[in-house]
């Protein structure tokens, strides 16, 4: 098994920047439980290990995949993490579509400029945990196939797909089939009283961290949701996180299905 060269302990580097994953068409999963997490869903272009982590678990690289061995230091020179993992896979960035009818069928996820990678990923890992299977984003969200996201999506990235668009053009078309589009709001319908009405169907949208829901997306709303302090009247925190607002609202969403 040979050691990588130069170019290509560079090319793996740069995959953490957004233009050279769209030129390259791949990015990179580090450490053992994200690759062992996605190993089976993404076409592999490369797998880059240490001896001790190819003695542990090489068997699970599929057969015609190029291994590179790792030093140390090479692993270093490639990561995008604050520690150095044992394994970095390069994959394949898949091509995945939005089918609008999905929104008629199940429910599903819209992000409305989400900028932070921690809250991407965990929104994603918080979709798959709900049964939600796709999460529509706007432009101006976070790119899915960043290292950060997808090392805390926690493998979720491989069971939910991720696409983006002009979200109010495709929120103003699901509206105009007859879906109904859901949004949190520091103001609006209690989401735990409305609990019992809440549809298994249609999108739900989850706004930018400091912003919220942008005015030409709330204009779409259907319906607006929001999750109250406890108790009431009483001062608390400002706002939640995007992602503890996702969780609660897709918890709320799944509630009567238990």
């Amino acid at each position: 098994m040979e050691s990588p060269s130069k170019s290509i302990l560079k090319y793996v580097k740069s995959l953490a920047d957004t233009k050279k994953r769209s030129i390259f068409g791949c990015f990179k999963a580090e450490g053992t439980k994200c690759v062992l997490d996605t190993l089976a869903h993404f076409e592999t272009e490369i797998i880059l290990a240490t001896s001790a982590w190819y003695d542990d678990f090489g068997t699970s690289v599929p057969v015609g995949v190029k291994r590179y061995y790792c030093s140390g230091s090479d692993m270093e020179r490639m990561t995008s993490l604050s520690t150095a993992p044992e394994v970095i896979a390069v994959y394949k960035i898949p091509q995945r579509q939005f089918d609008v009818c999905e929104a008629a069928r199940n429910l599903v996820l819209a992000l409305d400029t989400i900028q932070d990678p921690g809250n991407m990923g965990t929104i994603i890992r918080i979709a798959d945990w709900f049964g939600v299977r796709h999460v529509i984003c706007s432009k101006a969200t976070v790119d899915s196939y960043n290292p950060k996201v997808i090392q805390a999506t926690m493998g979720a990235i491989s069971r939910v797909s991720v696409t983006y668009h002009n979200l109010p053009a495709l929120l103003s078309e699901l509206k105009d089939s007859g879906i109904e589009i859901c949004g949190t709001f520091l103001h609006g319908e209690n989401i735990y009283t409305a609990s019992t009405k809440l549809p298994q169907n249609g999108v739900i949208v989850i706004g930018n961290e400091g912003r919220g829901i942008s005015d030409e997306v709330s204009a779409l709303v259907t319906r607006r949701l929001t999750i109250p302090p406890y108790p009431a009247g009483v001062q608390t925190s400002e706002s939640l996180n995007a992602a503890i607002a996702a969780a609660v609202t897709l918890s709320t969403f799944r509630q009567k299905l238990y």
